[in-house]
């Protein structure tokens, strides 16, 4: 049987952004929903690559799209209140890219822990094979790599 990974802290991780709750990312138990976890993950991610690469992100040819996506919850995310977002590189291989985003809210520890396989694909043949990591996203990602 296989451990859990211990609950990540802020010094995991090595790049940062913010953003803050709103009341409509609360459910009707006073929850924030689920899906904007993954929204947050996704933004995250998003934010390092512009504020590395700028408009080099933008190639619609080869794009990257999410084949993998996984949140571990250790903690409600409260509103209203900024959750900072820390993203860290695991992996880079020939075609995809392993991050994980950690949520904060205050504390060291983190509340959510999103993990993400994003995987390089050729947008302009509607079987999207796989393709090589653009060279300045694998430059951004390597930036990050732990």
């Amino acid at each position: 049987m296989n451990e859990r990974a211990p609950r990540p802290s802020r010094r995991d991780f090595v790049h940062w952004s913010t953003a803050t709750t709103r009341w409509a990312d609360m459910d009707g138990f006073g929850h924030m929903n689920n899906a904007r976890y993954f929204e947050l993950i996704d933004t995250a991610i998003d934010v390092h690559l512009q504020a590395t690469i700028g408009d080099a992100v933008d190639d619609p040819d080869t794009i990257g799209v999410f084949a993998e996506a996984s949140c571990r919850f250790f903690q409600e995310i409260a509103y209203p209140a900024p959750i900072d977002l820390g993203v860290v590189v695991d992996r880079v291989g020939r075609s995809s890219i392993v991050y994980r985003v950690g949520l904060f809210q205050g504390d060291d520890a983190a509340a959510a822990e999103g993990r993400v396989v994003v995987v390089y694909v050729d947008n302009t043949d509607p079987a999207r094979p796989a393709m090589s990591i653009p060279e300045p996203v694998r430059a951004a990602a390597e930036g990050i790599l732990r």
